[in-house]
């Protein structure tokens, strides 16, 4: 009886620390949501009716990835829905019902885009802004052209975000590694880089392939994805550690397009959006080949 009176109070004692912990770490994540960012934004140019801009404005939502969780309308949708992690909605982007379009002024985008920051101050979630801080001054405003130029969409029946109790644990315990609230890790001293008219094709490769580190990893070299349901692939290593060092320019430019790899394998476009970074033009294709070729090696996995 005594030992099952103890083994009884151990195990009570542990649930008891266990929810103490999970409680801990329920808040801090509660902390990070809620904290409050004021971010000055400058005015940039944006040409509205410029054909041209808008053209832009339409590559750059492709080739960064936009259009892959807000779709090609801009009117959002769910972009994950899991026990674990929750249910993650893409925002409807227009003009319709249940979109931020009305609400958000240029320089409420411009701080949503590249700051991570909602208008009411907090961080978005789960957007990869701190890919999009580099991107510059023109290609920024005609992002926000080619945004404020789609049709309106109604999304009223889009339900709202909502992060998974056992996710927040997650996050909080990895460290910083789930970028759940994008805004606590970027440097919002950062200025909106000027336009650059001319890039090298490593300069290109190297403003473009920012894109690349949410699945592969500020170093390329790929491994388990952080925060995302475990039925995920593993991202490739893309420096020369791994099958990159055996493709030549024209196999790589293949892959980006139809996701087809030189050994005949087909990648799965849902977790490889080779259907929109095939967008690319060829000399964005080989800027981007030739910057991961000078990327130090790493093995497997060292992401």
């Amino acid at each position: 009886m005594k030992i099952l009176k103890w083994g009884g109070i151990i195990i009570g004692s542990l649930l008891a620390i266990l929810i103490i912990v999970a409680g801990i770490l329920f808040t801090i994540s509660k902390q990070h949501e809620n904290t409050i960012y004021q971010i000055d934004v400058p005015s940039l140019q944006i040409n509205y009716n410029d054909e041209d801009a808008l053209y832009n404005g339409r590559h750059v939502a492709r080739v960064r990835g936009c259009v892959e969780c807000h779709g090609n309308h801009l009117g959002g949708g769910i972009f994950l829905e899991d026990p674990v992690v929750g249910v993650l909605v893409a925002t409807n982007l227009t003009k319709g019902t249940g979109g931020l379009g009305n609400e958000y002024s240029d320089e409420d985008l411009i701080r949503a885009i590249r700051n991570g920051v909602r208008k009411d101050g907090k961080s978005v979630i789960f957007m990869p802004s701190h890919e999009y801080n580099v991107i510059d001054e023109k290609d920024l405003g005609d992002l926000i052209a080619y945004i404020r130029s789609k049709d309106p969409v109604d999304s009223s029946h889009l339900p709202e975000t909502k992060i998974g109790f056992p996710f927040r644990l997650i996050y909080v315990m990895s460290r910083g590694e789930i970028h759940l609230f994008p805004a606590k890790i970027i440097d919002h001293s950062v200025a909106v880089p000027a336009h650059v008219p001319v890039r090298t094709p490593i300069e290109l490769g190297g403003y473009l392939a920012t894109t690349c580190i949410g699945c592969h990893g500020p170093n390329y070299g790929g491994g388990v994805i952080p925060g995302v349901p475990p039925n995920w692939p593993i991202a490739s290593n893309i420096t020369m550690g791994g099958p990159l060092a055996d493709y030549t320019e024209s196999d790589f430019a293949t892959v980006m397009r139809t996701g087809v790899t030189p050994d005949g394998r087909q990648l799965d476009g849902e977790f490889m959006p080779y259907p929109v970074f095939g967008y690319m033009t060829d000399e964005e294709l080989a800027g981007l080949f030739e910057y991961l070729r000078t990327r130090p090696i790493r093995e497997t996995g060292t992401r």
